[in-house]
């Protein structure tokens, strides 16, 4: 056997089969090939070798000793990058609407990851080739700010804030309808719908998800929402506002198939990231503002009135 790989089991990951959740981080293994290295024990589960069934638990650091002959094809890409804030252990991203975060299956290239790879000289070993230095994620067509470690101390340091919830996550998000309301939680569980497997839904046997918002302005058959995140699990803001009947305007997945102010994605913006420094333990906050194009339908609904 050659070099290993090691993953850091994040919040949407969690409950995730062994199997499945290796075959999904590792480029160009299949489900099969993961069954066979776990049978001859070449995966482990902080330092455990446990069944191809087992659940994963959120936090849980996964090792597979893999081939010499896998090959790693993720390149470093001249891909614009908005770099906020960057130090020796740390990244601040603004990510924009449209990139995709990491490579995985029809998106091998012109990630965020690729163009990490040409701008960072350093990151993060932790979670594999195909996601060095990734913390956390946005979905493709959500914008914002994004932590990326440059090191492992950092990586499972920020890991351990995400699995206590001290790490702070804001949302902006524009929903359809009218919540009278101007603060809320939602507590619904999160897990793979029963009626369609690429979707997520609330589903009594889920996981944890709390969104806490508060509605910063009304408009017309609209509202304006800012979220906080407790938890983070896939798609939670999106499924979450569905949920409620207050889908996310654009939102091609769980809201409405009729366009609306031409949008083909979800207006869902991450506007602000807190956290402890990994090193200096200081208390740190990075926002991002809304990008141009929520801006200008904000302008428009406030002249519609």
């Amino acid at each position: 056997m050659g070099s290993g790989e090691q993953f850091i089991v994040w919040e949407d990951m969690e409950g995730e089969r062994l199997d499945t959740f290796v075959a999904e981080n590792m480029e160009n293994t299949s489900r099969s090939q993961v069954q066979n290295l776990i049978k001859a024990g070449k995966i482990s589960v902080n330092g455990r070798a446990l069944k191809a069934s087992y659940q994963l638990k959120l936090g849980e650091e996964v090792k597979v000793e893999k081939p010499e002959n896998t090959p790693i094809a993720i390149e470093a890409q001249n891909i614009p990058l908005e770099i906020i804030y960057q130090d020796e252990d740390l990244v601040i991203v603004d990510k924009p609407k449209g990139m995709v975060v990491h490579p995985a299956h029809g998106n091998w290239d012109h990630t965020m990851v690729n163009a990490l790879l040409y701008h960072i000289k350093d990151l993060s070993g932790i979670n594999g080739e195909l996601r060095p230095g990734i913390v956390h994620r946005l979905d493709k067509d959500t914008s914002g700010v994004m932590v990326v470690a440059k090191n492992d101390y950092a990586h499972r340091n920020l890991s351990e804030q995400i699995q206590v919830h001290s790490i702070k996550r804001e949302y902006t998000t524009l929903v359809h309808g009218v919540i009278k309301e101007n603060l809320g939680v939602i507590e619904a569980p999160i897990g793979r719908s029963k009626l369609d497997r690429k979707k997520m839904a609330v589903v009594a046997n889920g996981r944890p998800a709390i969104s806490n918002y508060e509605v910063t302005q009304r408009f017309n058959n609209y509202s304006l929402v800012k979220v906080a995140l407790l938890t983070g699990r896939t798609h939670q803001i999106r499924v979450h506002f569905a949920y409620i009947k207050h889908s996310v305007v654009g939102d091609p997945l769980y809201g409405s198939t009729k366009k609306h102010f031409n949008l083909d994605s979800q207006a869902l913006h991450a506007h602000l990231l807190g956290f402890n420094h990994p090193r200096s333990g200081e208390y740190m906050e990075f926002s991002s503002p809304l990008p141009k194009y929520f801006a200008e339908i904000l302008t428009e609904l406030v002249k519609l009135g």
